[in-house]
């Protein structure tokens, strides 16, 4: 697993302490983790799963992908509220990846459009 932490970190280009901050740990434990020196618990899992929408079964085991499917629960979805649009879907899907603070400048932009 320590490997496939990492490879999240990398992916989304983030120093150890920056994606410990994302997801409300210390700095340590994530080097920790990566050089396996330690396991991270059930919910440090369950927090990289749902901030960086990772599998959790690839993370856990390295089974399947990478990165959560989401696209067909989105498909119903949009099917259901009439969103045909690519690039609207693409912005929805690419909100869900942002960290707490990136939604909120987002909804501050956005904010601007609706009025």
């Amino acid at each position: 697993m320590n490997n496939r932490i990492k490879k999240i970190r990398k992916e989304v280009g983030l120093t150890q302490q920056s994606f410990a901050n994302r997801i409300g740990i210390a700095r340590g434990n994530i080097s920790a983790y990566e050089v396996g020196k330690n396991a991270p618990s059930d919910a440090v899992i369950s927090l990289i799963c749902r901030e960086f929408n990772i599998n959790e079964q690839w993370l856990r085991f390295g089974d399947g992908e990478m990165k959560q499917n989401s696209d067909m629960d989105f498909e119903k979805i949009c099917a259901e509220i009439g969103v045909r649009d690519e690039k609207a879907k693409e912005a929805i899907m690419k909100y869900y990846e942002l960290s707490e603070d990136d939604k909120k400048l987002w909804w501050q932009f956005m904010e601007r459009f609706m009025q």
